[in-house]
């Protein structure tokens, strides 16, 4: 695992060899936020060795990187799936190497499924938390003592000062922000509804197929992680719709202005 790490980082780094102040992994449908970047230099993951490629429509595969608001940010537009067929390991790659090039930022975007009964299509929501029982721990093997402790404290996966401060951002801007709990799901078929009341029960307020992998990754890097979910649709069971990806991708275009507005002055601010 180091190999690959060192690898990818050697190979970023080598091409934009100075300091990245914010990292952003931008979900389904979000990649118009990389417009917003300054760009002055564009990546392809098929060019990074050890790199995963994304396969999924909606995230381009490549790393932009550039200034918002005099801030230095590397965006990854796509990220990877467990149900592309990629191991943990492998999905949270970038993570470990954003941490070796110094990045202590982390924004974790996400399209999802609402669960709570106040959560609806367009609505944008800070994870507070997050359930994974259901997704394989990216922290399984031989402990990569470089980056954190064998057995890291999760209480805090989501930096609580970040969470307010991206309150604040919104209350300034108008935005209406939610808080939800975040939980995983391994996909690629969207979750039954008996699922959905399962999770709704243990107190989930949102259903997805990616981000719980790589904020705990995260948070055994010691990063200061924020979580931010676009609900595009409402889950399994609990609309008459018939779940696809297209709507989720429809949805996130929607309400793109208003996510955007709203991570761009969190950059300026953080």
């Amino acid at each position: 695992m180091y190999t690959k790490i060192n690898q990818a980082y050697q190979y970023i780094h080598k091409i934009y060899p100075y300091p990245i102040d914010i990292a952003i992994i931008l979900g389904s449908g979000l990649g118009p936020l990389a417009q917003e970047i300054k760009v002055e230099q564009t990546i392809p993951y098929q060019d990074i060795p050890s790199f995963p490629l994304s396969t999924v429509k909606g995230h381009e595969g490549q790393l932009t990187i550039g200034k918002i608001h005099q801030k230095t940010v590397i965006a990854m537009q796509g990220r990877f799936h467990y149900y592309e067929g990629y191991d943990m390991s492998d999905i949270t790659l970038p993570i470990r190497v954003f941490s070796k090039l110094g990045i202590e930022k982390l924004i974790l975007t996400n399209a999802c499924g609402g669960i709570r009964d106040d959560l609806n299509p367009g609505d944008i929501v800070c994870i507070s938390d997050q359930i994974s029982l259901f997704c394989p721990s990216p922290l399984r093997g031989p402990n990569l003592d470089e980056f954190g402790p064998r057995f890291k404290d999760m209480t805090e996966i989501y930096n609580s000062q970040s969470q307010k401060l991206l309150h604040e951002i919104a209350q300034k801007q108008k935005i209406n922000l939610k808080d939800g709990i975040y939980c995983f799901f391994q996909g690629p078929m969207f979750e039954s509804p008996a699922e959905i009341q399962a999770i709704k029960a243990l107190g989930g307020d949102l259903a997805g197929m990616s981000t719980v992998g790589e904020a705990i990754v995260a948070r055994h890097c010691g990063m200061n992680t924020l979580g931010i979910s676009l609900v595009t649709n409402k889950a399994a069971g609990l609309s008459n719709n018939e779940l696809s990806h297209q709507e989720v991708i429809d949805t996130a275009k929607k309400a793109e202005d208003k996510l955007v507005k709203l991570i761009k002055e969190l950059i300026k601010n953080w």
